[in-house]
């Protein structure tokens, strides 16, 4: 999966998203609902730096291969709602035109 630069970013894409789901469905009620704030002030901070290198995967991704404008704003927008990556990442498996 890491060998072309679609796998890189599918792997990159899977590690954000989950961070994502770890930090709404678990860090978030460990917070608000057994009052332990410090959840989501570790899962936050590693999401937010799962975040930022996903967003340079995106660079390299498009550099790479020369990504149109379309592919770009959904992998940056699936970053924002729960299980798009994997929604992403399903569009990009059936797609003829992208190396896999």
């Amino acid at each position: 999966m890491l060998k072309t630069a679609i796998g890189r970013f599918r792997f990159f894409g899977h590690i954000e998203g989950a961070s994502l789901l770890i930090l709404l469905f678990i860090a978030m009620p460990l917070k608000y609902g057994a009052g332990l704030p410090e959840a989501v002030r570790v899962v936050g901070s590693l999401h937010g730096f799962f975040f930022i290198l996903y967003l340079f995967v995106i660079a390299y991704t498009t550099f790479k291969i020369r990504w149109s404008f379309k592919w770009v704003v959904s992998a940056v927008a699936v970053a924002f709602i729960p299980f798009g990556n994997l929604v992403l990442d399903s569009f990009l498996k059936k797609s003829s035109h992208i190396e896999q």
